[in-house]
């Protein structure tokens, strides 16, 4: 309930129910006070719920309806309750945000600390609704010069900023929490703000004060998003996975709180330098900063560079709150430079993609070969030659690429089949795509042929996917494990369905830790397999080596103490140790972990009991659908090759590995049950999908025809 009107914080406004005796008298004391002006907004409220289209139905009725008090109006107003409110309220963010992801945001509370810039990150995140609460810092109170940049009043002059941010939000939602440090935040209280904070934004001037926030970030394990208001400068370190990442991306080195306290600002101007980077200053700041303290007070900030920088960092909190991919680092939103690059725009006729070709491509048919090099495959081998004739191209299976688990080159058609799509891809951004066709030999000879000819069929759809298959990469990094967005699913199984193939999937923690411990089981047959082992280890690359085929070494993402135990498993005397033992039980951590860091597990599948090499091959562009748009979704995807993918009866098993046979079958018939798939149905790739921070490299391709393929 409301209670006493004169207790209430300054920054608050009070809740009344008028079918509760305390708060009914305090409001009949209200409305004989003729200084307070009531307004009730319920009836036309409702009206606008009734024009919704496709309302849900919420189960709040009219007993949830309040009066709330804003002192600093002298008003009171009628409102239905919070979550009819929130529902009218934010109607219009549909589709941009489901009502779903709105839930999911709403489980969020952000901490702010500064009022300047954060004002209006504070009331942007409020307007979208994308938070729970809010908490609020700042120990000034505004003065005239603020009101270039906070949005304001005169009537706010000498009110603590934090009251003034709290009390904006109050007039937008009165039912979200909103807390305030007024006394701003330091050493002594900062464990305080952070605590159950979702994302802490910092936009203090104090740099000491930035230095200690950063620390404490880190200990709580909690993202931090700063935005400087010069050139749309955002910066995001994600403490939460990375929780030993050096403050402010290491540009400071090791620097100390107590080094950066107590600085005037041409004092501080060197750091800031340091920080924002000479070269990356806009002129005008960068003339200004000379000028601190000689003929202007501080550095300048403008309105609309403060309210762009809010929208910067209002996106990052969604993507964040949604678990959808944002790594550490820092991009410009740079609205000046994109003004100077106006330009018109391309012809509708022109394939607007063109440019996302690989810059040494000589013309369309060279850039169709690029892509379609750089189509994913096991262990990065390319098991294909390409060959472009005259009016086609020819993409042939290389049966010298195989390995044992490519058991009856089944693994090389579906990579064949996805470098068939980026070729078609690529064909149809450069307008020469025609139609394509398999020819194969006898069965296991590994003869297979994709022949497409090259025409002018349009295809946009197709052609929409360039500039994503272009950017694909394998990401191994460890997934934060967030639950899927709502609707991801879905929509990856429909991209699988049109391309003729279908998805089984595990989404629970349940069936993901399952997952975990059986994929892990069949990486530990391959490690104590000896030629599956020397297989694994033949696809490593290091950088030195300057490869263009197999798996760069860095592409793993291996910790620390992963790195140790690599080193230490490369050893063939350690591993022959190990299975005289019948020993290595943690062989197969590192794909354990990863998949128990998952948001899903997937299975592309297709129909058939006993397919061609050619029916592979369709499925292994159903494949790249699949991964391009689970990428376009914010998802990471790393292909996962259980040792057992391609066999499929139990004398392939025993070729693969005579010692685990056995165990293969039983691992093979857990893994398809968990995933569901029906027994007319076969795997073409196993998918892991997860949320992650960005890959830190892309293993290399060979060069086509003097296209340099790298990925």
């Amino acid at each position: 309930m409301g209670g006493d009107p004169s207790r209430m914080a300054p920054h608050r406004p009070l809740i009344l129910d008028g079918a509760d005796p305390c708060d009914a008298r305090t409001l009949a004391t209200l409305r004989d006070d003729p200084r307070i002006e009531f307004t009730d907004l319920r009836g036309s409220l409702r009206a606008e719920l009734g024009k919704m289209v496709a309302a849900p139905d919420i189960s709040e009725g009219l007993e949830a309806d309040r009066w709330i008090h804003f002192p600093w109006r002298a008003a009171v107003i009628g409102l239905p309750g919070p979550r009819t409110l929130r529902m009218i309220r934010l109607d219009r963010n549909r589709n941009k945000l489901t009502r779903a992801e709105q839930d999911r945001l709403a489980e969020s509370t952000i901490g702010i600390i500064g009022q300047s810039a954060g004002h209006a990150i504070a009331h942007l995140l409020a307007l979208e609704g994308i938070c729970g609460g809010l908490r609020l810092a700042d120990l000034d109170e505004i003065e005239l010069s603020n009101l270039n940049r906070v949005p304001g009043t005169l009537f706010d002059i000498g009110v603590n900023k934090a009251v003034v941010t709290a009390r904006r939000i109050a007039e937008l939602d009165p039912y979200l929490p909103v807390e305030i440090f007024a006394a701003g935040v330091d050493e002594n209280s900062v464990d305080a703000f952070l605590d159950g904070l979702s994302v802490v934004v910092e936009e203090c001037d104090s740099l000491d004060m930035k230095l200690v926030v950063r620390e404490a970030a880190a200990r709580h394990g909690i993202p931090l998003l700063m935005e400087t208001s010069d050139r749309g400068l955002l910066d995001v370190e994600r403490f939460d996975l990375e929780p030993q990442r050096p403050a402010f991306h290491g540009l400071l080195g090791d620097i100390r709180a107590a080094d950066l306290r107590g600085l005037t600002p041409r004092e501080k101007a060197p750091f800031v330098v340091k920080l924002l980077g000479a070269a990356g200053l806009s002129p005008r700041l960068g003339a200004s900063m000379v000028e601190v303290g000689e003929t202007v007070t501080s550095w300048p900030q403008l309105g609309g560079d403060v309210t762009l920088g809010a929208a910067s960092v209002v996106a990052a909190v969604r993507r964040i709150g949604l678990g959808m991919k944002l790594d550490s680092g820092r991009v410009r939103v740079d609205v000046e430079r994109h003004l100077d690059e106006l330009a018109d725009p391309p012809p509708t006729d022109e394939p607007i993609w063109a440019e996302v070709a690989p810059e040494s491509a000589a013309g369309p048919v060279d850039s169709v070969l690029a892509c379609a090099q750089r189509a994913p495959s096991g262990g990065n081998m390319q098991p294909w030659t390409l060959r472009a004739g005259s009016g086609d191209i020819h993409i042939e299976l290389a049966p010298e690429c195989s390995s044992a688990m490519d058991v009856g080159y089944r693994g090389s058609a579906v990579a064949l089949g996805a470098a068939l799509y980026n070729a078609r891809v690529a064909a149809a951004a450069h307008g020469i795509l025609g139609p394509y066709e398999f020819s194969e030999g006898a069965a296991g000879s590994g003869e297979l042929v994709a022949r497409l000819r090259l025409g002018g069929e349009r295809n946009p759809a197709l052609a929409a996917d360039y500039p994503a298959v272009l950017r694909r990469a394998t990401n191994r990094r460890v997934g934060t494990g967030a639950p899927l967005a709502d609707g991801v699913l879905d929509s990856l199984a429909a991209v699988a369905e049109s391309a003729g193939a279908h998805l089984r999937a595990v989404v629970d923690r349940l069936g993901i830790e399952e997952a975990a411990r059986l994929l892990g089981d069949s990486d530990r047959i391959r490690y104590l397999t000896p030629r599956l082992y020397e297989e694994m280890l033949a696809e490593v690359r290091w950088p030195d080596d300057d490869p263009d085929t197999g798996i760069d070494a860095r592409s793993l993402e291996l910790t620390d103490d992963e790195w140790a135990a690599f080193e230490i498993v490369t050893r063939a005397d350690v591993m022959a140790q190990l299975r005289s033992w019948s020993g290595g039980a943690a062989l197969g951590k590192y794909t354990a972990d990863r998949v128990r860091s998952s948001s899903a597990i997937l299975a592309v599948t297709f129909d058939g009991n006993d397919p061609d090499l050619s029916d592979y091959a369709e499925a292994g562009a159903a494949v790249a659908q699949v991964w391009v748009q689970a990428e376009r979704l914010g998802l990471c995807v790393q292909p996962i090759s259980p040792v057992y993918l391609y066999a499929r009866r139990p004398g392939e098993l025993t070729a693969i590995s005579p010692d685990f046979a056995d165990t293969l079958a039983s691992l093979q018939g857990r893994f398809l049950n968990l995933l569901e798939v029906p027994e007319h149905e076969t795997m073409a790739l196993v998918l892991r999908l997860s949320y992650a921070s960005a890959a830190t490299v892309r293993s290399r391709r060979r060069p086509v025809l003097g296209v340099d393929a790298s990925s």
